[in-house]
């Protein structure tokens, strides 16, 4: 879906290769930073916990509860291989936009970097609070797709989030989805991120790993 957004996005728009300022283009500043915070929300909030539930509902992870294979390295490996899945994601929707639509690579690469794992870390919070309170897989991704779109209509995924009404995007900005996109806005275009943008990806990585710590049931 993220790649579908992304071409979709790119061939609407006649200026998508327009330079903004200083090398920046539209596709820079405006689709490639929603592409690279969707491709982890859609793998940490609605595969992952779907994953977790299918265990929980086949007992396995009761099982293991009992073995040297612990419940905990479990969740280690699904959030490894989650992570790898990002990677590719965030890949294949490079190759594309850099092939086909002229995209440049961020002018801060380690501020991209840190705004990626910050990104990681809050949406995997959000998918552990869905994971912890969905009692089957089914509900597990009907809740996590509501939770994908909520976040992300409000975060820039129909166009940028200065066409919204300013209360809206204040309420964005304070979002995980939301802030992820300006973090990487900020990458591209060789600014600091902002502290309000650490700060809620931050907060929602703790908010989420209290949540899970308190309602996640091993069966």
């Amino acid at each position: 879906m993220p790649l579908l957004i992304l071409v979709m996005q790119a061939i609407s728009f006649d200026d998508v290769g327009l330079e903004m300022s200083d090398g920046i283009t539209v596709m820079d500043y405006y689709l490639l930073p929603v592409v690279v915070t969707m491709v982890v929300t859609t793998i940490a909030v609605i595969n992952m916990p779907s994953f977790l539930a299918t265990y929980r509902k086949t007992k396995l992870l009761r099982r293991l509860a009992v073995t040297p294979a612990s419940p905990t390295m479990v969740l280690v490996a699904q959030m490894v291989v989650s992570f790898i899945q990002v990677i590719i994601g965030i890949g294949v929707a490079f190759a594309v936009a850099m092939m086909f639509f002229s995209a440049n690579l961020p002018k801060s690469p380690l501020m991209a970097v840190g705004a990626l794992l910050a990104t990681c870390a809050a949406m995997y919070g959000v998918g552990m609070i869905v994971a912890s309170i969905s009692p089957t897989p089914n509900s597990s991704v009907a809740i996590g797709l509501i939770a994908f779109f909520g976040l992300a209509a409000l975060g820039g995924m129909f166009g940028p989030t200065e066409n919204l009404p300013d209360a809206v995007q204040t309420v964005s900005s304070w979002l995980p989805f939301g802030a992820a996109v300006e973090a990487f806005q900020s990458a591209w275009s060789g600014e600091g991120v902002e502290m309000q943008n650490w700060l809620v990806l931050g907060g929602s990585a703790v908010m989420g790993a209290a949540v899970a710590g308190a309602l996640f049931r091993w069966d």
